[in-house]
């Protein structure tokens, strides 16, 4: 792997990991209604799923040469 995509693939996998921990602390935790639950797990994987895609435009973009995305503006 490429010293330049380490740090996206690290922090993507840091965020996914909190959502997963935030998403099990709150069906353990919260005392709310199934579909409080249930909204708030959509929420997360709408969440990771954004987040997911944006690290693959990012080594797309990375393994295209365009570093820096202000060259775009």
């Amino acid at each position: 792997m490429e010293k330049r995509l380490i740090a996206p693939v690290i922090i993507t996998v840091c965020y996914v990991l909190f959502c997963v921990l935030f998403a099990i602390s709150f069906f353990l935790f919260a005392d709310l209604d199934l579909w409080v639950h249930v909204l708030i797990l959509v929420f997360l994987l709408i969440s990771v799923g954004i987040g997911i895609f944006v690290l693959v435009e990012r080594i797309k973009e990375i393994r295209s040469g365009e570093e820096d995305d202000l060259g775009k503006y």
